[in-house]
């Protein structure tokens, strides 16, 4: 059981890392630092995309238009490590 719950916490720090490359990525795009048509930079981007848009979409339809501000990846974010306290503290047997 343990090993499965070390599992699940090491899978929520990966999306947690992919949360802030989308983030990262779309501020590149935004600034015109990278550009889109380049094969390799859509590439990373589409998986990004794919990857974290179904969680970040319920998130931003709740949320009212801040004027071109996206706090859904810190609530998202917030909301990762609220699962992991609980995993950790609640969830996981405590070996002795």
């Amino acid at each position: 059981m343990r090993a499965l719950l070390e599992v699940i916490l090491l899978a929520l720090n990966l999306y947690v890392y992919l949360i802030i490359g989308s983030a990262i990525l779309s501020w590149l795009v935004a600034f015109n630092v990278v550009n889109t048509r380049n094969d390799f930079v859509r590439a990373i981007w589409n998986f990004l995309d794919a990857v974290t848009e179904p969680a970040l979409r319920p998130i931003r339809n709740i949320l009212p238009n801040l004027g071109g501000v996206d706090i859904s990846p810190v609530i998202l974010i917030l909301i990762i490590i609220f699962i992991q306290k609980l995993i950790g503290d609640y969830l996981m047997p405590v070996a002795f």
